[in-house]
């Protein structure tokens, strides 16, 4: 235990409101659901706090609703304002289809999958409220962060970061993953 070193990387999660950014990440950490979570971080209120959000950031995941193909057309506008607000190039970019549980989808995998490949993001879909994805995500994102020269200091050698204590998620999730590098 002596020898594991923790790494603090920056990760935006961003997207339209309700598209579960909030229940994404009370899922990897807290591995909770909670189905009447507000969805907030993206209202005008915050809008002022955006430069500062997004500067220094090392991975995002870019999160829409695969029930509602508005947030899925609005992707194009959230690329735009990371564009313009990050200050690195090399940052790790993931497309997260959320909400897989349901069955009104408006936007199908392939969809998904296109537009990951076309803006050169990671690619998986997930479900907050049943797990599916969810901890393959983070965990994606993170080894390629780490993988990626420059993004994280290089002063920390032969150490592995752990995301978890256990691993009952890992069930088959990162079937949908799709690297690209």
């Amino acid at each position: 235990m002596d020898d594991d070193v923790l790494t603090t990387l920056k990760i935006l999660i961003i997207g339209e409101s309700g598209v579960g950014k909030s229940s994404l990440l009370l899922r990897f950490t807290d591995d909770t659901f909670d189905p009447e979570l507000a969805d907030t971080a993206g209202q005008e209120r915050f809008r002022t706090l955006t430069p500062s959000y997004y500067r220094g950031a090392q991975g995002v995941i870019l999160v829409y609703d695969v029930t509602k193909r508005d947030t899925f057309t609005k992707l194009e506008n959230w690329l735009n304002e990371l564009e313009t607000y990050c200050t690195r190039n090399d940052l790790v970019k993931m497309l997260v289809g959320n909400k897989i549980d349901k069955d009104n989808r408006e936007v199908d995998r392939n969809e998904g999958l296109k537009f990951a490949r076309k803006h050169s993001m990671l690619f998986i879909e997930a479900s907050a409220k049943t797990r599916d994805g969810v901890q393959c995500a983070f965990e994606e994102l993170v080894e390629k962060i780490l993988q990626t020269p420059g993004l994280w200091e290089s002063s920390i050698q032969n150490h592995s970061v752990q995301l978890s204590d256990h691993e009952q998620q890992r069930q088959g999730a990162c079937g949908g993953y799709c690297s690209l590098v």
